[in-house]
């Protein structure tokens, strides 16, 4: 009787207060109230008479998750641990062991522990499969597993890990974790200096400001900037980053939403620190957001060359609405548009395909925008380079690979079974990509291609219409033409799936530091980059 009474005060009570505190709801009034009050009134009846026991919470958990959705992957309730996760993220700053971590099925893997930091002072190395923490086993813990390894400054934790089909146990001291914007500056040769930005948290403009006076300092005359997977993060400090090399007042970023206060333009409000030198950015898929932001911009701005392959095309722009006991959710209330009027999404998440699959715009369809000094440049989502590099773009069979997480492992147990590389020489022999390819095999790695997926498809409507008999011998010709392709696409890719797998290997030995020194002198976008700096007419050429 009380619960009953309780649901007849409270949810009229939910319907008002949602109703009266939201303007931009008062032209759907009617179809708001009925919505909720249907819910509502589900809800409770569930709740009261389902058969079982219900957990009103996992209830409440999927019903949230199943209607966003239907909106776009950036649309998200937050509970109380994702708050804080979205802080730490924002400030670079928590405390914690000091390592990337992936949470699986049953273990958190160790992708990349931090130089240093805890985890790395225990031991712990990448692709350590961490089975329990502390008592709790990984398998049955419900909740986000990696929350276990947090925990205050100073504090200890246990953890049981798996490493080459071997357990083992170690102690972890936690810490306050900082996390730096930018990786690695240095020069690459006498008169061009290198900025790694992989983050677009609190101390990215600084970061990048400083880097920028030392190496300018060490006699710099030309600059790179790598964006290359970086997922973006603060719009402030993407401004503030356009804002080191454009002068103040410029624009940078246009938001464009149907609720006219989050229309708004950004200018650039400081005085730049250089806005002569000659500057290059590096960019690829994994580039977005505000690392969009930042070489749209300065594309726009006729300001920097843009180097790589298409950059994400995360135009979406989100903003935290605060719910009751600490939650949020996470709503999209605009889209990005870079000086010259380009749209940076890429995927229209509201018109999707019979598949459910959000659609992309076709090449065809592209809309021209002029820059400040009136090249061409298109939408269609995601910045596209001025200089494209075939590598820089996975192709199918490498983004199957990487999927499946063959690379990080086959990196794995090379770091077991190979000494400590010369960090400046090193390079795959061809026996070590045979190695590769028989890793692959033993895996029984196999990927789908469209071909594929669209003979199968042929097949089904052949069967239909009682033709597949007739076809059936040119069918199998086909498939067995599509099979051998396939078996000669990891050859014909080995030039981009080495380059990989050394990246990988070298993280494991000298870090992401490392990683970064290691492209200096043999990365095919930073040595193009040297290239086209070291001549000035070219670099000039691409801009005007």
């Amino acid at each position: 009787m009380k619960q009953k009474l309780k649901s007849k005060i409270i949810l009229p009570f939910l319907v008002f207060t949602f109703l009266f505190t939201g303007v931009a709801f008062k032209s759907d009034f009617f179809e708001i109230a009925k919505q909720i009050e249907i819910f509502t009134t589900l809800f409770k009846e569930i709740n009261m008479n389902y058969v079982d026991e219900t957990n009103p919470g996992d209830l409440m958990d999927t019903a949230i998750k199943n209607m966003l959705k239907d909106l776009d992957p950036y649309t998200v309730f937050m509970n109380e641990q994702d708050v804080e996760a979205a802080r730490i993220n924002n400030t670079g700053d928590y405390t914690g062991i000091g390592a990337s971590v992936k949470t699986l099925k049953d273990k958190l893997l160790i992708l990349e522990p931090y130089k240093d930091y805890p985890a790395d002072k225990a031991g712990l190395k990448a692709g350590d499969e961490i089975i329990k923490v502390e008592d709790i086993l990984v398998s049955t813990f419900k909740e986000n597993a990696g929350d276990l390894l947090r925990g205050a400054p100073g504090s200890k934790v246990n953890v049981t890990y798996v490493r080459q089909g071997k357990t083992n146990t170690t102690t972890i001291t936690r810490q306050e974790v900082e996390i730096n914007a930018v990786s690695l500056f240095d020069m690459v040769n006498d008169k061009t200096g290198y900025i790694a930005l992989t983050k677009f948290n609190r101390k990215a403009s600084r970061e990048t400001a400083n880097a920028l006076k030392e190496l300018k300092a060490d006699g710099a005359e030309s600059i790179i900037l790598d964006l290359r997977g970086n997922p973006g993060g603060l719009l402030s400090e993407a401004i503030n980053i356009v804002n080191l090399f454009v002068p103040k007042g410029r624009l940078v970023v246009t938001t464009k939403s149907k609720v006219e206060k989050y229309n708004k333009t950004y200018f650039t409000k400081n005085n730049p620190i250089d806005t002569q030198i000659p500057l290059i950015v590096l960019i690829d898929g994994g580039s977005a957001s505000a690392s969009e932001i930042v070489s749209g911009s300065l594309q726009d701005l006729d300001r920097a060359v843009i180097i790589g392959s298409r950059s994400f095309g995360k135009g979406l722009v989100q903003r935290p609405k605060p719910l009751t006991y600490g939650t949020q959710v996470k709503i999209t209330i605009s889209r990005y548009y870079t000086p010259s009027g380009r749209c940076i999404q890429a995927l229209d998440y509201w018109h999707r395909d019979k598949n459910g699959n959000a659609i992309r715009v076709k090449k065809e369809d592209f809309n021209e925008f002029k820059t400040k000094n009136g090249r061409s440049v298109f939408d269609g989502g995601g910045i596209e380079p001025d200089v494209e590099i075939a590598l820089s773009k996975p192709s199918t069979i490498t983004k199957a690979i990487l999927s499946n997480d063959y690379v990080f492992n086959f990196a794995t147990n090379y770091y077991y079974s190979h000494p400590e590389p010369n960090l400046t020489t090193f390079k795959l022999s061809d026996s070590d990509f045979r190695m590769f390819k028989s890793y692959l095999k033993s895996n029984r790695f196999d990927f789908k291609t469209e071909t594929e997926t669209a003979l199968l498809k042929l097949k089904e409507v052949a069967n239909k219409e009682e033709l597949m008999k007739d076809l059936s011998g040119d069918y199998k010709k086909l498939k067995q033409s599509l099979n051998e392709l396939k078996n000669k696409a990891v050859d014909e890719n080995k030039v981009q799936l080495t380059s990989l797998l050394e990246n990988e290997i070298i993280k494991r030995y000298f870090y992401r530091e490392g990683l970064h020194e290691y492209y200096l002198t043999h990365n095919t976008e930073i040595k193009t980059a040297v290239e086209i700096l070291s001549n000035i007419n070219k670099y000039n050429s691409y801009l005007n």
